[in-house]
């Protein structure tokens, strides 16, 4: 079995050279991005014009406005980085099918057996350059046997090693200047202006198999992954090189600076396993029909959507999934397109339960001077299996079910949520609680079932200890009342006064002591049923907890 072989890709100037793309050409001065961090900005990516001009990353901007003038400046957008990063990974896919991503700014690729394809490693590694060239991004790449050194040659192989000198240096300068002389940089005392990282030779980052200890001794310790404060404290100690390092006593260095250090260690040696995970690719159902001749007619547009829905349902089948969103583009001949999306109340990969949907809404698309090309796609789907196994007799009596359940509810639900939208029609599921405002919950049609479907014929819904009101609103307080607990003659409720003729009471209701309901603050209620002189039904309580009224109110009314 031949060794494994690992590819690290880091983009330094990712996210800048992502925005000089946008740009495409026509931006030439030095630009930096800046994110918010505490009370200040910092820049989080450099191009090349504005590392050349002596600005670093992690660098205050103040800072870098005072040293660069014409820096221009745009802010840090995360979720935009990572997607151009997702991009760059299937553009990677074409050097392995194993690739995964490292951080927010490098992939890593696992390429055993994949290197001969490009005519050897260091072809392939010209491959990556050149793609990377024409797409006007800089890379820099290590190949190593081991996932924690391919990293370290691709940041590290050629680059000098540097003193990092500290404060606690003996041959610094006196204390009084030393604080000043550690502000004070090169090319601020007369030297050049640092120049970009140099990138090393292709031979320099490729660790020949079974040399990792040998490739790795050289670089510093910063190039094992370890926390700065680590890194700091071995460079104090004289311990610059992972050579260095790897030749103490490991027992001493885990009591002193933890276990962190040796992980790191035995994973850039290949001692610790450390495999490459592969971002799962993700489901993508689309078909499309280009069209030799444009088309303007609803008729037309009808049987395109007629010949791309059986091939959709294929591909949603084969996975098992049903499409529970679907989006329906028309291109048009200026270049422009219309959308119109529908939802499902349950998810289908059915034609016959798509179509009826689609069909409702294309009088929303202008055609223009015509539609040369239609598109559909499942962009929201869910999976049709089922989530809990069942046996052989379980599984067949719900196969019948499935069979004979009848779909009119659910289109009649898609019907009405291409109108109305979903999320507008809901559907009452009973409660576990005593209270009459909680005795219902609300969910979603489209997203639940109705109660009973699961519980078989005799599931009834769970009928009150006594009769609820058809209308019930948050209490309000009556007027033209006393604070005695038996029913009024007279009340005025909404501005309107009303004679009690007839109520028949009382039920007594009790808060739910182990939750804090501010309706509920006033204590124990006693409820009546009362009829007024014109026929009306009030329900009506009195709480005996009540202080900032005199305790009666109207919570509902019968039909």
């Amino acid at each position: 079995m031949p060794a494994k072989r690992i590819l690290s890709l880091w983009f330094p100037r990712l996210g800048a050279e992502r925005l000089l793309r946008l740009e495409r050409g026509t931006l030439e001065a030095p630009l930096a991005v800046a994110r918010d961090t505490g009370n200040m900005q910092i820049l989080s990516s450099l191009s090349l014009a504005a590392s050349e001009a002596g600005l670093t990353m992690g660098q205050p901007l103040r800072d870098a406005r005072a040293m660069c003038p014409a820096l221009i400046t745009r802010l840090q957008n995360p979720q935009a980085e990572a997607d151009f990063l997702k991009t760059l990974r299937r553009w990677a896919g074409k050097f392995s099918p194993w690739v995964g991503e490292q951080g927010k700014t490098a992939l890593i690729l696992d390429i055993t057996g994949c290197a001969h394809l490009f005519g050897g490693e260091e072809s392939l590694l010209a491959a990556v350059e050149e793609d990377c060239l024409q797409l006007n991004l800089t890379v820099h790449a290590g190949i190593a046997d081991t996932v924690g050194a391919a990293w370290a040659l691709a940041r590290y192989a050629g680059q000098p090693l540097g003193m990092a000198r500290t404060g606690d240096a003996v041959d610094q300068e006196a204390r009084a200047t030393r604080s000043r002389a550690t502000k004070r940089r090169n090319w601020e005392r007369g030297g050049p202006t640092p120049r970009a990282m140099p990138r090393a030779p292709r031979g320099a980052r490729i660790a020949a198999p079974g040399a990792t200890h040998s490739a790795l001794a050289p670089l510093p310790v910063a190039a094992l992954r370890l926390p700065e404060s680590i890194t700091t404290q071995l460079t104090r100690l004289g311990i610059r090189q992972i050579g260095e390092l790897a030749g103490m006593p490991r027992a001493a260095l885990a009591r002193r600076f933890g276990k962190d250090v040796m992980l790191r260690l035995d994973q850039a040696h290949g001692v610790a396993p450390e495999p490459v995970s592969p971002a799962r690719a993700p489901l993508h159902f689309a078909v499309r029909l280009t069209l030799p001749e444009p088309i303007g007619l609803e008729a037309d547009m009808l049987a395109g959507i007629d010949r791309l829905l059986p091939a959709l349902a294929e591909r949603l089948q084969a996975k098992g999934r049903g499409a529970r969103r679907v989006r329906f583009q028309a291109f048009r001949t200026d270049q422009t397109s219309q959308i119109i999306e529908i939802g499902l109340a349950r998810p289908s990969a059915d034609p016959d339960r798509i179509r009826p949907l689609l069909a409702m809404k294309l009088s929303d698309i202008d055609v223009g001077f015509g539609v040369d090309i239609l598109r559909i796609e499942a962009h929201q789907t869910e999976s049709l299996a089922p989530q809990q196994h069942k046996g052989h007799f379980d599984a067949s009596g719900q196969a019948r079910a499935n069979i004979a359940q009848d779909t009119v509810l659910d289109d009649l639900i898609g019907r009405l949520g291409a109108r109305l939208g979903l999320e507008a029609i809901t559907r009452r599921h009973p409660a576990s609680s005593h209270l009459p405002e909680k005795a219902a919950l609300t969910f979603g049609a489209a997203w639940s079932t109705a109660y009973g479907v699961d519980m078989g014929a005799d599931a009834k819904w769970p009928a009150p200890a006594t009769h609820r009101p058809l209308h019930l609103w948050r209490p309000e307080p009556l007027m033209g009342t006393q604070p005695d607990p038996m029913p009024p003659g007279r009340l005025k409720f909404r501005g309107q006064m009303f004679e009690i003729t007839y109520a028949s009471g009382p039920e007594r209701v009790a808060p739910e002591w182990w939750l804090d309901d501010p309706d509920w603050r006033n204590g124990v209620r006693d409820y009546w049923r009362a009829t007024t002189q014109h026929g009306q039904q009030l329900w009506i309580y009195f709480a005996h907890g009540a202080a900032l009224s005199t305790g009666w109110f109207c919570h509902g009314r019968f039909a």
